[in-house]
């Protein structure tokens, strides 16, 4: 699911031209100090990062310097930056500056014909010829992209060049280029003196696919291939793979879409079994074993229309089946493989939130957590689906989340600092590990893909804030007896101070829970010296940060919450002070030597 567009203003002056830009993109709008805005922005350099890291398309009324500067450390690839583009404030210029030919133009385009403003497109194909060579439109492969740089210079330069076949969006080359064969359809060859010729395909046919469990992905794509090659059709005509969702984790499957670059999607068994009396190799086999009679020719024929025939019947291999059908009209809705992102959005600052986090936030269709590590998402969680759990509902949010992804939704699952770290990250892989029988979730949920997206734990950014408290080895210890018994809480305590490790303790303290990090200060006390430094990092990463250098001597359980961090060092631990007030706590900092240096 592609990030929405972002309109976002800086003043006062920029807002009128703003709101009308959001009304004609449909998309949100951000700014400074206006009214009924869908987000206001506090500071702008984080907040334009935050966007363009989660892949939005952002369409700043604001001087493009502005936008430069502050994107530049993000700039990468221009095929994955998303789009940049620049609105003066009086509407009067519109200018993409990043992702021209991937959706940037198209925006300048569409904001200059309704607010009457110059689309100031820079990109030389568009420019001079009128059309993007290297991006054919939504239906249309190029078989060869590397060589379009070629071609382009050889078209600018007034070379000689003819096209055989047709198509509407070629059009604006008509005045260079020679018409050889005016009929329509696939394929479109663009010839140009002195360069290879462009291959255009409109990818016309659906291809269906079955395979037995635990199919070689190899073994697919050789059937399917050969299949094609032997039928005289392209892999470039080929617009998407269709089959069983019980197929929908099949590596297979997932495999062949990427060797084709095509999406996959799924049928249930009781649509592909409506389409029986269209199958040219019933078989009584697949029925006695899945519930329907044929898995490739139904679902390529389901995908293709109802007036669809099929272009090439069922062709197998040991593991696998394939066929085709040419699209003739409308398709059954199928469903993609439903995705799970386990994301760990670190302590809540979005510049501390890795790109790959934010990116899978902005492409979720839901947003499943606590409420309030949901709203430390800001701009990103705006306008989105989200389902909220209090604290305690740990499974009941898991489960849910997991169950939504397999109705075949991309989902999120939201948890603060590194999920995999006393977050949700574990309860998910337990919950498909059991059975459904034993309390693990429905076949379809254990069906999801799972992404775990790290994040910035709490006692890296507690060690980085302190200086580098761990620096050496170190462990984690949950000082929590809700879910780990007492008395092992208490033998990890033990082993990690006879170990001699730098300790994080999370969950120190609660209302309830009082005790228990005061047996650990006088168990490590029997073991590190009472000036043994001690770092109490609370709300890391939020406004209200609080960090307060202590000694193991001088730990007292009454200044520790539930959003504190206790970072114990070892005994080669070292504080020491700085000038800078502002670095450490109160100017201390503390490392841990790894022994690069000899006293």
């Amino acid at each position: 699911m592609p990030a929405d567009p972002i309109v976002l203003f800086l003043t006062p002056s920029g807002e009128t031209t703003a709101r009308a830009a959001a009304k004609a993109l449909g998309a949100q709008l951000h700014g400074r100090n206006g009214s009924d805005l869908d987000v206001e922005i506090t500071e702008m350099a984080p907040h334009l990062r935050a966007l363009f890291a989660a892949g939005h398309p952002i369409i700043g009324v604001c001087a493009s310097g502005i936008l430069i500067r502050a994107l530049a450390p993000l700039i990468g690839s221009k095929l994955t930056d998303p789009p940049v583009v620049a609105l003066a404030e009086d509407a009067s210029s519109v200018i993409p500056l990043l992702g021209g030919h991937h959706g940037a133009n198209d925006i300048a385009r569409q904001l200059a014909a309704t607010l009457n403003a110059h689309a100031a497109l820079t990109t030389a194909g568009e420019v001079t010829l009128g059309v993007a060579l290297d991006t054919p439109p939504e239906g249309w492969r190029l078989e060869n992209p590397s060589d379009v740089k070629s071609v382009m210079t050889a078209l600018l330069s007034g070379a000689n060049a003819t096209q055989s076949g047709s198509a509407d969006w070629l059009t604006p080359l008509a005045a260079r280029v020679a018409q050889t064969s005016p009929e329509a359809g696939s394929p479109v060859v663009l010839h140009v003196d002195g360069t290879e010729p462009l291959v255009y395909r409109q990818q016309s046919y659906v291809l269906g696919v079955g395979c037995a469990r635990h199919c070689p992905p190899e073994e697919l794509i050789a059937l399917v291939r050969r299949t094609l090659a032997d039928n005289g059709i392209s892999v470039f005509e080929i617009a998407c793979i269709r089959s069983v969702d019980l197929k929908a984790d099949e590596a297979a499957i997932h495999a062949l879409a990427a060797d084709l670059e095509v999406p996959a999607a799924f049928y249930p068994v009781e649509v592909l079994e409506a389409h029986t009396p269209r199958l040219s190799n019933p078989s009584d086999v697949v029925f006695a074993e899945i519930g329907c009679h044929g898995v490739a020719e139904a679902a390529a024929l389901a995908a293709a229309g109802t007036k669809a025939i099929l272009t090439i019947e069922k062709h197998k291999s040991a593991n696998a089946t394939c066929a085709l059908a040419c699209i003739t009209g409308t398709a059954q809705e199928a469903r993609p493989r439903g995705r799970l992102s386990v994301v760990g959005i670190g302590p809540g600052d979005a510049e501390l939130r890795t790109p790959q986090a934010s990116r899978l936030i902005a492409e979720a269709e839901e947003l499943v957590g606590y409420s309030l590590y949901i709203d430390l998402l800001g701009p990103l969680a705006k306008g989105k689906p989200r389902k909220d759990f209090p604290l305690g509902g740990e499974e009941d949010r898991c489960r849910y989340a997991l169950e939504r992804a397999g109705e075949g939704r991309n989902v999120a699952l939201i948890c603060s600092g590194d999920a995999g770290i006393y977050a949700m990250g574990s309860l998910v892989m337990e919950l498909l590990d059991r059975a459904p029988d034993k309390g693990g979730v429905s076949a379809s949920a254990r069906r999801v893909e799972v992404i775990n997206a790290p994040g910035v734990s709490a006692l890296q950014l507690a060690s980085a804030r302190a200086g580098a408290l761990i620096g050496h080895d170190f462990c984690a210890i949950s000082l929590s007896d809700l879910l780990t018994p007492r008395d092992q809480i208490i033998k990890r305590l033990h082993a990690a101070a006879e170990g001699d490790f730098v300790i994080a303790f999370y969950n120190p303290v609660s209302k309830r829970r009082r005790t228990l990090l005061a047996e650990a200060r006088d168990i490590l006390l029997n073991h590190r010296p009472a000036d043994t430094p001690v770092l109490l990092a609370a709300s890391l990463g939020r406004p209200e940060e609080k960090l307060t250098p202590r000694t193991l001597e001088t730990l007292e359980v009454d200044e520790v919450d539930m959003l504190t961090t206790v970072m114990i060092g070892s005994t080669q631990s070292r504080p020491f002070q700085t000038g800078d007030m502002n670095a450490g706590a109160d100017g201390t900092l503390i490392y841990t030597p790894r022994g690069y240096l000899c006293d």
